[in-house]
C-alpha cells in the first residue's frame, strides 16, 4: 500500500470534518464511499450507518423508520426519498430533521454514475424567510385594509359630493323659483310707486313716494345679487361669446342709470364708440351695471362718473371712472369681499356689499381681466379688458351721444298680458298716466273671449313670459299672426335665464326684466314705437 495515498485520504477526511456542511459520497451502486462527521450529526445517524459500503437505501430506511419522512410505510418512503435524491443530475430539496431543524439537501450525479450529497442546517434562514413572509402577509393585509378604507372614504366623499351637488342644484332651482314669485309682487309695487311718484310731484307725498321707491330698489338689488351669486356658484351660467357693439352696452347704462345719477346730483357721461368686442352680452352688461351702480352710489353730489371704451391693440378696455371716495391699495381685496363695505362707503349708500363680489365672480367665470386703480378721496377706475372683434366694422353713421329719452304724453295703443292681475293693474295705471290707450289680459283666452283686438289694433304688446296656458313667446307669435307680423313686442319677465333672452332675440323680441324700471320701460317703448311707425310726443333728456 502507498503510504502517501493513505496520508492524502486522511488529510482529505480531516478537511471534510471541518466543513460546516454534511457531505457524503456514494459509488455507482449507491453505496457509501465516505462521509464527514457533520453528515452523521445533521442526520443523527448511528456510527454503523457511517461505515463505507452502507447502501443509501439502508440509510433512508433508518431515517424513515424513525419518522423523519412522516407517516406511511417506511420502505416505500425510503424508496421515494432515494428517487428524489437521484431523480436528476442535480437536485435541491428541504425537509424537517429529527431535532426539528430545517435541512437542505443538494445532490449531484458524478461522471462515473456515483452520487454526492451535501446538506446544511438552514433553520435560521427558513425562520427569517418565514418571518419575512409573515411581514409581507401582514403588509399586504394592511395595504388591503388601507385600500378598502380609502375606497370606502372615496365612496363616502363621492356620495357627499353628489349630495352637495344635488343640494346646490336644489338651492339654485329654489332661488330661481322663489325669486320669480317674489319679483312678481315687487314688480307690481314698483309700477304702483312709479305712478304714485308722477302723480305726487306737486304734493307733499312726493318725498314719501321716493322713499318707498328707494326701499323697493334696495330689495330688488339684494334679490338680484343673491340670484346672480347662486347661478355663478352652481355653474348655471354658460357664457355665449359673440360680437357685441360696445355702444349698445353703453346706451343701456345711460338709459338705466341716468335717472339715478340725476337724482343723486352726479354727472353721468357716456362716451360714444364704434368698437365691437367678443363677449357675452348679458354677463358683460351685468358687470358694467354693477360697476356703474357702485360708481354713482359712492360719488358725492357734484361729482362725475364716466363710462367709455379705449382701443388697446387687439383689446378693448371698458372703463368706469368716478370722482368718488376711492380707497387705498390695502383695501383692494376688501372691496371685492362678500358683505364687506368700507366705513365711509357704508355711510354714503345702503347695500350688502355684494356688487363687486359678483363682478369678480363674473369676471372669473368669463375668463376676463379686471383692472383697478383707485386713490383714496379722489376716485377710482375699474377697467374690463375684452377681445376686439376681428374684421368688425363700425357704423358708417357719425357717432352721436346716446341720450336717455324722457317721455311726456304718449299716443300709443298698448296691449299688456300678464297672469298676475296686480301687475296688470299697476302697468295699466303707469301707462295710462303716460297717455297710452291700454288694454290688459291675463291670457290668450281672455283676449279671444273679450274680443280685445276687434276694431282695435295695438301699436305694441308687453307680454309676460310665464303664462298659464302657454309661453309669452308663443303668445306673441299668435298675436302677430292675428294682428300682423310687424307687431312690435317686448317680453316683460322675471326669468333672467340666458336661454329665454336668446329665444326672444331670435324672434326679434325685446326683453325687459322685472321688477320693471320706469326708465328702461320708457326706452323700450320708445324703440318699439319707432318700429311700429307711431310717433310719441317726447322730449330729449
Amino acid at each position: 500500500m502507498d503510504i502517501s495515498i493513505d496520508n492524502d485520504a486522511m488529510q482529505l477526511r480531516q478537511a471534510m470534518d471541518h466543513i460546516p456542511q454534511g457531505i457524503a459520497v456514494f459509488d455507482p451502486d449507491l453505496r457509501l464511499l465516505m462521509s464527514n462527521q457533520r453528515y452523521a450529526e445533521l442526520l443523527a445517524l448511528p456510527a454503523w450507518l457511517g461505515v463505507p459500503g452502507t447502501p443509501l437505501l439502508e440509510i433512508c430506511l433508518f431515517v424513515g423508520q424513525r419518522g423523519d419522512f412522516g407517516p406511511g410505510d417506511p420502505l416505500q418512503l425510503a424508496n421515494k426519498r432515494v428517487v428524489t435524491l437521484t431523480g436528476s443530475a442535480q437536485t435541491v430539496s428541504q425537509r424537517m430533521g429529527n431535532a426539528g431543524q430545517m435541512l437542505e439537501f443538494y445532490t449531484a450525479c458524478l461522471p462515473d454514475g456515483g452520487l454526492t450529497i451535501s446538506l446544511s442546517d438552514v433553520t435560521a434562514r427558513a425562520e427569517a424567510e418565514r418571518a419575512l413572509a409573515q411581514v409581507n402577509q401582514s403588509l399586504e393585509a394592511r395595504v388591503s385594509e388601507r385600500t378598502a378604507a380609502l375606497t370606502r372614504v372615496n365612496a363616502e366623499l363621492e356620495q357627499a359630493r353628489a349630495k352637495a351637488d344635488a343640494a346646490n342644484h336644489d338651492k339654485t332651482r329654489f332661488l330661481a323659483a322663489a325669486s320669480h314669485d317674489l319679483l312678481q309682487p315687487l314688480n307690481a309695487a314698483r309700477l304702483y310707486t312709479s305712478t304714485l311718484i308722477e302723480r305726487a310731484k306737486s304734493t307733499g307725498l312726493g318725498d314719501l313716494a321716493h322713499s318707498i321707491e328707494a326701499s323697493l330698489t334696495a330689495v330688488e338689488d339684494i334679490m338680484s345679487a343673491l340670484l346672480d351669486m347662486s347661478r355663478i356658484d352652481s355653474g348655471a351660467l354658460r357664457p355665449a361669446p359673440a360680437p357685441v357693439r360696445v355702444r349698445d352696452l353703453l346706451k343701456k347704462i345711460e338709459v338705466e342709470f341716468g335717472p339715478m345719477a340725476r337724482e343723486r346730483g352726479v354727472q353721468l357721461v357716456v362716451v360714444p364708440t364704434k368698437a365691437t368686442v367678443i363677449a357675452d352680452r348679458m354677463l358683460v352688461g351685468r358687470i358694467l351695471q354693477n360697476l356703474a351702480s357702485n360708481a354713482i352710489k359712492y360719488t358725492a353730489p357734484g361729482g362725475r362718473v364716466l363710462v367709455g371704451a379705449r382701443r388697446r391693440g387687439s383689446r378693448v378696455r371698458l372703463d368706469v371712472i368716478d370722482s368718488g371716495i376711492g380707497f387705498n391699495k390695502d383695501q383692494h381685496k376688501l372691496v371685492f369681499a362678500e358683505f364687506a363695505r368700507l366705513e365711509r362707503g357704508a355711510r354714503m349708500a345702503q347695500g350688502l356689499g355684494l356688487g363687486l363680489s359678483i363682478v369678480q365672480r363674473l369676471v372669473a367665470a368669463l375668463g376676463l381681466t379686471l383692472e383697478l386703480d383707485s386713490v383714496e378721496g379722489r376716485g377710482s377706475r375699474f377697467s374690463l379688458i375684452l377681445a376686439a372683434a376681428r374684421g368688425a366694422q363700425g357704423s358708417n353713421e357719425p357717432d352721436q351721444p346716446e341720450r336717455e329719452v324722457i317721455f311726456g304724453l304718449l299716443d300709443l295703443r298698448i296691449l299688456c298680458v300678464d297672469n298676475e292681475r296686480t301687475i296688470l293693474e299697476a302697468m295699466q295705471g303707469l301707462l295710462s298716466n303716460w297717455g297710452c290707450d291700454v288694454r290688459i289680459a291675463r291670457s290668450l283666452k281672455d283676449i279671444d273671449r273679450g274680443r280685445l283686438i276687434e276694431g282695435w289694433s295695438p301699436d305694441l304688446v308687453l307680454m309676460d313670459y310665464h303664462l298659464d296656458q302657454t309661453s309669452g313667446l308663443d303668445a306673441i307669435e299668435w298675436l302677430r299672426h292675428n294682428v300682423g307680423g310687424h307687431l312690435p313686442a317686448a317680453l316683460v319677465t322675471a326669468d333672467r335665464s340666458p336661454a329665454v333672452r336668446a329665444l326672444a332675440e331670435e324672434r326679434g323680441i325685446a326683453v325687459v326684466t322685472k321688477p320693471v324700471k320706469p326708465a328702461a320701460l320708457r326706452a323700450t317703448i320708445s324703440g318699439l314705437a319707432g318700429q311700429s311707425g307711431r310717433g310719441a310726443k317726447t322730449q330729449a333728456g
